[in-house]
């Protein structure tokens, strides 16, 4: 999609700044990342409840992943904008 004003060097053209593809890598990063954290965070679970340990392990490993998560996608979309502001320099 591109928007123009009544100058052609004016032009700015929109992109998204995210691919379906990203989208599959980074839930594939995030599930690994999960799976590392869960692993670590097992053994530091303070109980003997086989239940109580999964579901805190699980639970702090969740909410961790989803920060991850969060951290990837800034970072791909600044990473997107910086490369798209360095390609219209030239």
């Amino acid at each position: 999609m591109s928007q123009s004003s009544d100058s052609s060097s004016n032009e700015i053209k929109l992109t998204k700044l995210t691919t379906p593809v990203g989208m599959v890598v980074d839930a594939i990063l995030v599930l690994g990342f999960f799976a590392f954290l869960y692993t670590l965070l097992e053994s530091h679970v303070p109980s003997n409840d086989p239940k109580m340990v999964i579901l805190f392990a699980g639970l702090t490993a969740a909410c961790m992943s989803g920060v991850f998560w969060l951290a990837i996608q800034m970072f791909r979309v600044v990473l997107s904008a910086q490369l798209l502001a360095k390609k219209a320099k030239r």
